[in-house]
């Protein structure tokens, strides 16, 4: 089956601020360091070579520190900031060599952006701010005052549509951001440090509110971001940027669990990684009894073999029906067969379950959890070794180093 093709797709990125940045492009290219082009030619390296694809209907997020060309890289998508070199492909059209009215069509039919200062105009009304797009676009009056008020409704926001900005919270005003972009009815959503504005506690309630109007809407979303909880919370795949050029791309996963370089592993460092981190990414392989297989050798055997206190035993669907230890065999009578009832209860938990669901399950066994399908058929194990070890950030390479070097006896 063929994949998907990108929504949009950033080829080799570069942004140079400065006077002439076509005469320091190639020292760029070469491997110039930002210092260095800013000292010796007074321009600034703003984007180095950012290459990304975004597919349809995902939540893309780009962070990094300040500085780190987020920003930036956002504002080329829809060609507010123009590059030094490279292309932006939007459904495989080049948005850098669009004319005048093909650039002024994608603005207001096919990308909305919401702004950190929410930009609303403080004179007109909430209902007024999220028609203005669309009156912009010259849709007609009544039809834009309908499909304005369906997304006030849909952010929450249902009965204030006759209030002005200043008499809203900074979260509702969001909220009113956010409508006005979704009313255009455009496929991608540019979201420029939409949050970072709000309390902690509005801009978690945006985001989750973010989370569940993207399982109805299925947006392209392009969300910027300095947060990385709020990276992880939202984001399908995730672009760390450090100095305008990406340090690592990949799902919120593959980033805690396997950071490209050590800026990364450092910015990942404190994260609670039970809160990402799913079971799928820590199960073992495990081998598994039949019920008719089960006797006092065969399960000795298992757990020998798998180092574990315990064997799950299946059914003839492979799906789990309990867990065998030692134990099993003083709850069967002389020489009758071990039945579903000697076991000890089976303990499943899914593959797409994050560590911090599991554990609450993990705590009331001994033994370790089976982990099943969506259909409950089983996969393996996971035991609390296991979910320890994937717990405790792994050190960078420095780190180990002097942790080596320093350790007792070199351990």
């Amino acid at each position: 089956m063929s994949e998907t093709p990108s929504k949009i797709s950033v080829k080799e990125i570069y942004k140079i601020f400065g006077p002439d940045p076509a005469s320091v492009l190639e020292r760029v290219r070469a491997g110039a360091s930002k210092s260095e082009i800013l000292n010796e030619t007074g321009h600034t390296v703003g984007l180095r070579d950012v290459s990304l694809e975004i597919r349809p209907g995902e939540t893309f997020v780009i962070m990094g520190l300040s500085g780190s060309g987020k920003s930036t890289l956002i504002r080329h998508f829809n060609l507010l900031i123009e590059p030094t070199a490279g292309h932006i492909l939007v459904d495989g059209h080049d948005v850098v060599d669009m004319g005048t009215e093909e650039l002024r069509d994608l603005r207001r039919h096919r990308m909305s952006m919401v702004f950190q200062r929410f930009a609303l105009l403080p004179h007109k009304t909430v209902l007024e701010n999220a028609v203005y797009g669309l009156k912009v676009a010259g849709i007609d009056k009544s039809e834009a005052e309908q499909r304005a008020r369906e997304q006030i409704e849909l952010v929450g926001l249902g009965g204030f549509e006759n209030q002005y900005p200043s008499q809203l919270s900074g979260g509702m005003q969001q909220r009113v951001g956010l409508a006005r972009a979704l009313a255009t009815q455009s496929e991608i959503l540019l979201m420029d440090e939409a949050f970072s504005a709000l309390d902690p506690l509005i801009r978690n309630d945006m985001q989750g509110q973010l989370l569940e109007l993207q399982q109805t809407l299925h947006k392209t979303i392009v969300f910027i971001t300095h947060d990385l909880d709020e990276a992880l919370r939202l984001g399908d795949h995730i672009a760390i940027l450090k100095d305008g050029a990406l340090s690592q791309v990949g799902t919120a996963e593959e980033i805690l669990m396997d950071p490209a370089d050590d800026y990364v592993a450092r910015f990942v460092r404190d994260v609670n990684r039970s809160r990402v981190i799913t079971v799928g990414s820590i199960v073992s392989e495990s081998r598994a009894l039949r019920l008719s297989e089960v006797n006092p050798q065969s399960v000795a055997a298992g757990m020998e073999e798998t180092g574990q206190r315990a064997i799950y035993v299946v059914d003839e669907d492979n799906r789990p029906i309990g867990a065998a230890d030692e134990q099993v065999f003083t709850r069967v009578d002389g020489s009758s067969p071990v039945r579903p009832e000697h076991l000890h209860e089976p303990a499943t938990v899914t593959t797409d379950m994050v560590i911090e669901e599991m554990l609450p399950t993990m705590a009331t066994r001994d033994y370790p959890l089976a982990v099943v399908d969506h259909d409950g058929r089983f996969l393996g194990t996971v035991s609390r070794r296991d979910t320890v070890s994937e717990l405790v950030p792994r050190a960078t390479e420095p780190e180990a180093a002097m942790a080596e070097a320093g350790a007792p006896g070199g351990r």
